[in-house]
């Protein structure tokens, strides 16, 4: 069976590191607010491009934190897209804003700028782009409407870890950009952390005063805030893996490359990007008319799939009360109905990516698709 991902062979590979680090924290009895996190916060905040770090305990809390120290709260609209995990707009609604859905870009299914202008009202705060499997948004329009309209940029970059936009990383691109350690993301911890990184030290320094129940001193409060602090043990194991992740982003890429080779032929979508964004793939998305037949017919070969996201956010019950229906973003439901994720991860082998490739082929050829980017 091929895996979606495989974190048991990620961690056989740097074993001995990882249980050092974590021991090494044991030892020294520092759990909390400890060196492992400054030591974290300062190399990936580095590596992201932005100045300043701001470690949390995930990336839906990173969003909250980013919103409530911007002051994006009652009766804020925030503007967003509908194919993202839900931590995208649970941030929003925490931090007692509301959401303002726009439909994505066919091609890199990422946020339609051309759409974002006629969304915005007086009431609009906030824009978040969403890096969706590791693709950057294309920040520039993105950045240009928020200056016009006087709006805050928070960036959802939790799925997108060393992409870049125009030659630069992108921490470099928005007022706060919010990352997530989740174990499966391409920097992962052994358990739920995050990041918010930012060029604006009054804003970081009041992001890590929330962070931690709004001290500036151990009992000395000068707001409510959160226990948003990120632990020493998922700093540590974090700190491990960051030294190999150039190397594992470069691994993704590569594999990227090969599945377009191999797949180039066939008449199916696959991922795209724009020519200065350097994807990360977290995840590789195809689209397949089919994709249900796909899936299950990939399953029989032994070969695990996944579908990100199923059910685009307009449509779940949860936001029932927004009064959105099935037709209001129908790039969005499209979608839904059609991407398939394969396995990528860096411990993947060039002759496992040949086998699911030969799959895919296989599988799809009697099913006679139509894949092709003008269905999707």
């Amino acid at each position: 069976m091929i895996p979606l991902v495989d974190l048991k062979l990620q961690y056989s590979s740097i074993r001995n590191e990882i249980n050092q680090a974590i021991q090494r924290v044991i030892d020294h009895t520092e759990f909390i607010q400890g060196q492992e996190v400054e030591k974290f916060e300062g190399a990936f905040s580095a590596i992201s491009g932005g100045r300043y770090g701001v470690a949390t305990s995930s990336g839906t809390t990173a969003l909250h934190l980013a919103l409530t120290a911007l002051h994006i709260g009652p009766g804020a609209e925030v503007i967003t897209v509908p194919n993202t995990f839900i931590a995208t707009t649970e941030a929003v609604t925490q931090a007692r804003g509301s959401v303002r859905f726009v439909d994505v870009d066919p091609v890199a299914y990422t946020i339609d700028v051309n759409k974002i202008e006629a969304a915005i009202t007086r009431k609009t705060k906030a824009i978040i782009p969403v890096h969706l499997y590791g693709c950057p948004c294309d920040m520039d329009p993105i950045l240009a409407i928020a200056k016009r309209y006087d709006l805050k940029v928070i960036v959802d970059a939790a799925q997108a870890h060393m992409a870049s936009y125009k030659g630069r990383p992108i921490g470099q691109y928005g007022d706060a950009v919010c990352f997530s350690f989740y174990p499966g993301k391409n920097l992962g911890a052994y358990g739920d952390a995050g990041m918010v990184v930012t060029h604006d030290e009054e804003l970081a320094s009041k992001m890590r005063m929330l962070a931690n129940h709004g001290r500036i001193s151990k009992y000395e409060h000068l707001w409510e805030g959160f226990n948003y602090r990120m632990d020493e043990l998922q700093a540590a194991v974090l700190n491990v893996k960051l030294k190999y992740l150039l190397k594992w982003t470069h691994r993704r890429r590569q594999i990227a490359c090969q599945y377009n080779r191999l797949l180039s032929k066939m008449d199916m979508s696959l991922p795209q990007q724009q020519d200065d964004a350097r994807h990360v793939y977290h995840q590789y998305v195809i689209a397949a008319r089919e994709r249900d037949k796909v899936k299950e017919a990939l399953a029989q070969e032994g070969i695990m799939t996944g579908i990100h996201y199923p059910i685009p956010l307009h449509l779940q019950k949860a936001y029932q009360y927004l009064g959105y229906s099935k037709g209001s973003f129908p790039v969005a439901e499209r979608l839904s109905a059609r991407i398939l994720s394969l396995p990528i991860f860096p411990e993947l082998t060039d002759r496992l990516v040949y086998r699911i490739a030969s799959s895919l082929r296989k599988v799809c050829d009697p099913l006679s698709l139509d894949m092709s980017h003008s269905n999707v």
